[in-house]
């Protein structure tokens, strides 16, 4: 029988993050720059919260000790929370930091940042919390936090990892590792009279500098992160390289948590820390290619009042659906299709997607799209009923509406683990088969019942004879 997961303490600076993402395909007339339409906002976790609530996905109970005050960042941070952590808060002076991204597709173009809180001091829970923790994972962003908890965790006896950022201090001394990334490394290695060699980060450098915030830190290890290559693992004399095991594109940020999170709860449940690196690094990649931190993000709720979308914010509450179920751990599937005129090939296609994993959206064509597909006469069904009919199969968690001619679009807002086909796309290629295995996933192909069509459907239709001469009854 495994061990149940070791319960972690996760303290730091909590922030508040938003993404703006859409697509840029023209510049603006009246300056260079991008301009971004079809967007959609979504709010997540970020900082400490962040690397709270990756940890917890990995199935162990998490306690975040961070500084949350009365503004309505921190109220919005602690929804976002409910149920994924056990929250112990110390009191916030100011507002809590929040960064709004806005994104072209998986690329930034901007970052906005708001407020300046910081953490006012430690308090009695948050001290307990420490002392009787299994593990502790530092995620210290400069605001605080971490500061004015710093006697509590140099007495920790637990498992101790430090994750440090170039705004706040260096670790306690004796931790079980420090995770800074090449970029930090470099500047807390400058920073030490003997270590500036002027050097750009690279391999050799990072060797050196993790060297070097060993025996400065008296830390036990030392592990510098290089992304896409993995992670260099240091106790102060000849370094392991721990590679990543394979190429993964996607958005990295909150990668750094993501290996944080899953080396500090493998420590704690008593791995060594060669094990915990190769495990965490993995993890990134992972983490990476799924979508990164916007595959935990939830999307946020139209302003009351606002106008509805013309699929009825179906759209927005799949992209939610799917991100809690990724969050959780799960699997998620997407299906897509025109869908007009539901018949049982559908039904079947549906229910065995519903099988290969734990939430299924379905990717709808909107009319127009239809239209362009199939000619004038179709859709016979507009997207808003087809749309109900679908939602109100057992097997359809949530439908999403796109307006393109492929899913591509809807798809990377989505991030499913599987895209299912049925099986009469065998010798098709699909043009969004690339996108999906881009980010890890997987297109799977489906048996189809043979002989059902909508167009089929719709002929024969056309061709029956109507009863009473056509009079109406």
């Amino acid at each position: 029988m495994t061990a149940a997961p070791t319960p972690l303490v996760v303290v730091g600076d909590a922030l508040l993050d938003h993404d703006l993402c859409g697509r840029a395909e023209r510049l603006a007339p009246d300056a260079p720059v991008p301009v971004v339409h079809g967007t959609r906002r979504s709010s997540r976790p970020g900082g400490a919260a962040l690397a709270a609530c990756l940890a917890a996905a990995d199935g162990r109970p998490v306690t975040l000790v961070t500084a949350l005050g009365p503004d309505a960042s921190s109220d919005t941070l602690r929804e976002l929370l409910a149920g994924r952590v056990t929250l112990v808060e110390v009191p916030l002076e100011g507002t809590l930091s929040s960064k709004t991204r806005v994104l072209a597709g998986d690329r930034p173009l901007l970052r906005l940042d708001d407020g300046e809180g910081r953490a006012r001091e430690a308090t009695r829970e948050a001290v307990s919390a420490i002392a009787a923790a299994g593990g502790v994972l530092v995620a210290d962003y400069g605001r605080g936090t971490a500061d004015v908890l710093r006697d509590a965790l140099t007495r920790a006896t637990a498992p101790l990892v430090w994750d440090p950022h170039v705004r706040g201090r260096p670790p306690v001394p004796g931790v079980r590792l420090a995770t800074p990334s090449a970029q930090e490394a470099r500047a807390f290695a400058r920073r030490l009279d003997d270590a500036d060699s002027g050097e750009a980060a690279g391999l050799r450098t990072a060797a050196r500098d993790a060297r070097a915030l060993v025996a400065a830190w008296g830390a036990q290890a030392v592990a510098v992160t290089l992304g896409d290559r993995g992670a260099l693992l240091s106790h102060g004399e000849t370094p392991l390289l721990v590679p990543t095991p394979a190429a993964a594109t996607g958005d990295p940020c909150g990668a750094g948590d993501r290996f944080a999170a899953a080396a500090a709860g493998l420590l704690a449940d008593g791995a060594l820390t060669e094990a915990a690196v190769q495990a965490a690094v993995h993890a990134a990649t992972r983490y990476v290619a799924e979508g990164g931190a916007r595959a935990v993000a939830v999307p946020d709720r139209p302003q009351t009042g606002a106008e509805p979308a013309a699929d009825g914010d179906t759209t927005a509450d799949a992209v939610r659906a799917a991100a809690r179920v990724r969050a959780a751990g799960g699997t998620v599937v997407a299906a897509g299709g025109c869908f007009d005129l539901l018949h049982a090939g559908h039904v079947a296609l549906l229910q065995a997607a519903r099988r290969a994993g734990d939430c299924l959206v379905v990717c709808v064509n909107s009319d127009d799209s239809v239209r362009r597909r199939k000619g004038d006469g179709r859709p016979l069904v507009p997207a808003a009923d087809r749309v109900r009919v679908l939602r109100a199969l057992e097997c359809v968690d949530a439908v999403a509406v796109f307006d393109e001619d492929t899913p591509e679009r809807i798809l990377g807002e989505l991030r499913p683990h599987i895209w299912a086909k049925g099986g009469d796309y065998a010798r098709t290629a699909l043009p969004e088969q690339p996108l999906v295995e881009s980010w890890g996933g997987q297109v799977l192909l489906l048996p189809y019942l043979d002989g059902r069509s909508t167009t089929g459907l719709a002929r024969r239709a056309a061709l029956a004879p109507v009863p009473n001469g056509g009079r109406p009854r």
